[in-house]
C-alpha cells in the first residue's frame, strides 16, 4: 500500500533516470542507453501510479494532483517518441524539466485522497477518457515547447511540430468522444455545454484551425508557432483554469475534486 507521501521515493529515481538520459542525448551518445534510462524511469513512475490505483481502489485521476501524475508520466514518453523519430537532442531535457515541475507541485502541495468516487465517475468510460486526454495534453505540450524553441531561434522546421499536433488533436478527438459516451451514461446527455465542455470544444477548434493553417499557408511559420502557443493556453484553461471560473463554482460536474 502506498500513499501520496511516498511519491518522492518513486519520483526521485525516475527523474534521475530521465535526467541521465537527457544528458546522454545532449552529448550525442549512443541511443540505447537513452532509451533504457527513459523507459526505466517510466517503469518506476508508472509503478507508483499503478500502486496508487490499487491502494485507492479506483483510478487515480479524480483530483487535479492525480491528473498531474499522468501528465508527468506522459511527458517523458512523448519526449522519447519525439527524440526517436526526429532526433532532437534537447527534447528530453525539456520534457524532463516540465515533468519535474508538475512532480514538484504535487510534492509541495499534497492532497488528501479518499477511495470514494461520486457515481458519475464510476463509469467504465471515465478512465480511458482521462488517460487519453492526458496523453493528448502531453503531446501538444511537447509540440508547444518545440514551437517556442524554434520561434526564438527563428527556425522553421515544422515537420515534428505539425505531426505531434496532429497526433494530439487526434487523441483530443478520441478523448472527447469517450467523454460524450461517459456523459450519456452518467447524466443522460452527450453534451450539455458545461464550462469544461465549452472550453474543450474551443480548444479542439483552435487546434483544428492550426492544422488547416499549416495546410493552406505552409510558409506562415511564425504566425503558426504563435497560434500554437494560444492553443496550448486554451488547453490549460480547459484542464485547470475552469476551476477558478465563477460559472463553474458549484455548477460544473467536471471541476476536479468536486
Amino acid at each position: 500500500m502506498v500513499s501520496w507521501s511516498d511519491l518522492c521515493f518513486f519520483a526521485l529515481p525516475a527523474v534521475l533516470c530521465w535526467a541521465a538520459a537527457a544528458v546522454l542525448s545532449l552529448r550525442g551518445g549512443r541511443q540505447k542507453p537513452v532509451y533504457l534510462l527513459t523507459v526505466g524511469g517510466l517503469l518506476i513512475f508508472g509503478t507508483y501510479i499503478a500502486l496508487m490505483w490499487h491502494s485507492l481502489e479506483r483510478p487515480p485521476m479524480r483530483t487535479m494532483g492525480e491528473t498531474r501524475l499522468w501528465y508527468s508520466f506522459f511527458l517523458p514518453l512523448v519526449g522519447l517518441i519525439t527524440y526517436s523519430r526526429w532526433h532532437y537532442r534537447w527534447v528530453l531535457s525539456f520534457s524532463t524539466m516540465l515533468s519535474v515541475v508538475f512532480i514538484c507541485i504535487n510534492i509541495l502541495k499534497p492532497e488528501i485522497h479518499s477511495k470514494e468516487m461520486m457515481p458519475a465517475l464510476q463509469s467504465p468510460w471515465f478512465a480511458p477518457h482521462v488517460i487519453i486526454y492526458m496523453f493528448a495534453y502531453a503531446t501538444t505540450g511537447v509540440a508547444t515547447l518545440l514551437a517556442l524553441w524554434q520561434f526564438f531561434r527563428r527556425q522553421g522546421q515544422m515537420e515534428a511540430i505539425d505531426n505531434l499536433t496532429r497526433v494530439g488533436l487526434s487523441f483530443l478527438t478520441i478523448g472527447m468522444l469517450f467523454g460524450a459516451l461517459w456523459a450519456k451514461e452518467a447524466w443522460g446527455t452527450y453534451w450539455s455545454w458545461d464550462p469544461k465542455e465549452t472550453w474543450a470544444a474551443a480548444t479542439w477548434l483552435c487546434y483544428l484551425i492550426y492544422v488547416h493553417l499549416r495546410r493552406w499557408r505552409p510558409l506562415a511559420v511564425r504566425p503558426a508557432q504563435l497560434w500554437l502557443l494560444f492553443c496550448f493556453l486554451c488547453l490549460q484553461m480547459c484542464w485547470w483554469g475552469i476551476n477558478y471560473l465563477p460559472s463553474a463554482q458549484g455548477v460544473s460536474v467536471h471541476t476536479y475534486g468536486s
